[in-house]
């Protein structure tokens, strides 16, 4: 091949690549979400040819409107589409109105805020600043979380006017990569940030105290979070006081290379010669 035709050929292919890249990074990027109705939403509803029905009402905290003849009607975590739908079809179901065309209009925003609380430097509400927003990004808005605070993030909020939990672990996310579970936070959402397990370290130690347990913490480097064994403790004195699911205590003579679990409390005994 002559050194002109692979030059063409090389160029062309260039450009082939720099066209198809911006649109294999939007293809990556997350769709924008539409707006869910949460408590404190200002709306207008209208019922063509039923003037009557018109009503002009907010959501209420538990994510629910009152509307004539239907009743209560569970709107939080919907869009405004299916909002529409939503009182469509207790309208029909009722047998008020035959084929009935909603119409709502949000009128006012109060819903579009998440509360993050718990272990977070600065527990509150705060506004979403878009509709794509997701858990980490309230947590950053927090400040993040306290030093004292879990790596799982518990997130509660409704979706399609059904109460939803579910626990995040945010380290994890970070650690193996795996952006799906940066799940997206909606109006009316609350994050909870628990503290973080703890470890009690007691007895024959340079700090005897309560200590975070970090991932796959064995015995060995809870007793160095507490400074390490006293000159009067002995390896052969520890024992840890383990409470399990039934309720009872036991005690473990542990090595020390086994994991300590939360809540699990190492003595050091005084070494007897």
């Amino acid at each position: 091949m002559k050194k002109g035709a692979w030059l063409g050929r090389a160029l062309a292919a260039a450009v082939l690549v720099t066209t198809l890249l911006p649109a294999a990074v939007r293809a990556q990027e997350p769709a924008a979400q539409e707006y869910r109705l949460g408590p404190g939403d200002g709306l207008k509803i209208a019922v063509f040819q039923n003037p009557d029905l018109s009503l002009e009402t907010r959501v209420s905290e538990t994510g629910a409107i009152s509307y004539p003849l239907v009743g209560n009607v569970q709107l939080g975590g919907l869009s405004v589409a299916a909002a529409e739908r939503a009182i469509a079809d207790g309208l029909k179901k009722g047998g008020f109105v035959l084929q009935p065309q909603v119409t709502v209009v949000l009128q006012q925003v109060r819903g579009a805020q998440v509360a993050v609380l718990g272990q977070v430097a600065r527990p509150g509400r705060y506004p979403l600043e878009s509709t794509a927003m997701k858990l980490t990004d309230a947590l950053a808005l927090a400040g993040g979380t306290a030093p004292q605070g879990a790596d799982k993030v518990i997130l509660t909020g409704l979706r399609n006017g059904r109460r939803v939990r579910a626990e995040i672990d945010v380290a994890e996310l970070f650690v193996t990569w795996t952006p799906e579970k940066d799940v997206p936070v909606m109006a009316g959402d609350t994050l909870y940030v628990q503290r973080a397990p703890q470890v009690f370290v007691y007895g024959e130690v340079q700090r005897a105290g309560a200590y975070r347990v970090e991932r796959q913490m064995t015995v060995l480097q809870a007793l160095a979070m507490g400074g390490g064994l006293s000159p009067r403790g002995t390896e052969r004195g520890i024992r840890i006081h383990r409470r399990f699911e039934d309720g009872t205590t036991r005690i473990i003579n542990p090595q020390l290379n086994d994991p300590v679990q939360p809540d699990d409390v190492v003595v050091v005994r005084e070494a007897l010669f």
